[in-house]
Order: C-alpha cells, then sequence, then structure tokens
C-alpha cells in the first residue's frame, strides 16, 4: 500500500464551488495539484492520466470536498455563499442518503492510504485502489453498512457475486451506530466468490 502524506496547498486562493453532488475547481494548477494526490478528475476526460497536467476545470466528489476541507486545504461554495466544513457536512447529509456513514469509511480508507473514488458503475459505493486509478485495475469495491443494519442472506450472496461479476474483492464496511466515530469503529469484511 503507498503512504500518504499530504502538503498543505494555499487555501486563499482555492475554492471548490458546489452544485448538487459534485464540486467544481476552476484553478488548474491548484486541481492538478490535488489530482497528482488523486483527488478530483479533468471535467472532460473518461480516464485521465495522474502523470499527465490538464488545462481545465476538475470535478470532485462531496466525499473528496469534505475531506479536503477537513483538512484546511480549500475554500467551498454552495450558490453565491462561502460554507464551513460542518455546513457543507449538513449539505451533504441532506442530499445523499447515509452520507455520514459513508463519509466516515471514505476518511478511513483514505487515512489508511488507498484512493477513493465512486463505486457507482459496479454497484457499490466506492471503488478502491491501492496504487490509484490509471496505475491499476481498483483491486476492491466498498459497499457501506450501519451495524444497525439488518442484512438479509441475498445481500451476502449478492455481494460475493458482485466480486465475482467485476473481478474484484467485494467489502463490506460496518460501521457502529456510535456517532462519534473512530476508524475502530469499522468492521471490513472482503467477500470473494469461490466455486464448490
Amino acid at each position: 500500500m503507498s503512504s500518504y502524506n499530504e502538503k498543505k496547498l494555499n487555501s486563499r486562493s482555492m475554492k471548490i464551488f458546489i452544485i448538487g453532488q459534485k464540486g467544481f475547481l476552476f484553478d488548474r494548477t491548484l486541481g492538478n495539484n490535488l489530482f497528482k494526490k488523486f483527488f478530483g478528475k479533468p471535467i472532460n476526460e473518461l480516464k485521465p492520466n495522474p502523470l499527465k497536467s490538464y488545462d481545465q476545470p476538475f470535478v470532485f466528489s462531496l466525499y473528496e470536498i469534505l475531506y479536503l476541507c477537513d483538512k484546511g486545504l480549500i475554500l467551498t461554495s454552495i450558490g453565491n455563499s462561502d460554507v464551513r466544513c460542518n455546513e457543507l457536512e449538513y449539505y451533504a447529509n441532506k442530499i445523499v442518503n447515509n452520507f455520514d456513514l459513508k463519509y466516515h469509511v471514505y476518511k478511513d480508507l483514505r487515512e489508511k492510504g488507498y484512493i477513493v473514488r465512486s463505486g457507482m458503475k459496479f454497484g457499490a459505493d466506492f471503488t478502491v485502489y491501492e496504487l490509484g486509478p490509471g496505475l491499476e485495475h481498483a483491486p476492491y469495491v466498498v459497499t457501506v453498512t450501519s451495524a444497525s443494519t439488518l442484512l438479509r442472506s441475498i445481500d451476502i450472496v449478492g455481494l460475493g457475486r458482485l466480486s465475482h461479476s467485476v473481478k474484484k474483492k467485494s467489502v463490506l464496511a460496518i460501521v457502529s451506530s456510535n456517532r462519534d466515530f473512530h476508524g475502530d469503529n469499522i468492521n471490513y469484511l472482503v467477500f470473494k466468490w469461490v466455486k464448490p
């Protein structure tokens, strides 16, 4: 797993403008710096190369934006108003189902050195890389649930089938229902489809 060290960027000149569930950064220099750390991506590139620089705006997920905000690396704006991190988190919880649980897992994985992207096209919450997109195929897809959620056997079978169909390890991230989240409040179960 790659080590993950962050350098603070000049946040005064960096503002991400949030529209719906995405954020947009128009400063290309800062966008390229963040993209090289696997945050955001150039808006018009389907499979951007992390070793290349881009001369276009960058798009970010709400998970990335809140993480960067919590680290003090960016400023954020919703509509015409600048917002603080706690206001951004409140906004995200209103428009994304179980955002707080998913963000807790996103943050934990990033802090452990993994690169985390959307897993929507695989039917999961996140796609997780050890090296990064463009450098490898994601070895994991992660589905987030609360410890208080009752899982059916069909849900477990679905996770196994998902991992088999996309040739990735399917991970179930179970977050404690304790709202005072810490990394040790997450249990990760890894599923792999095995033929009898």
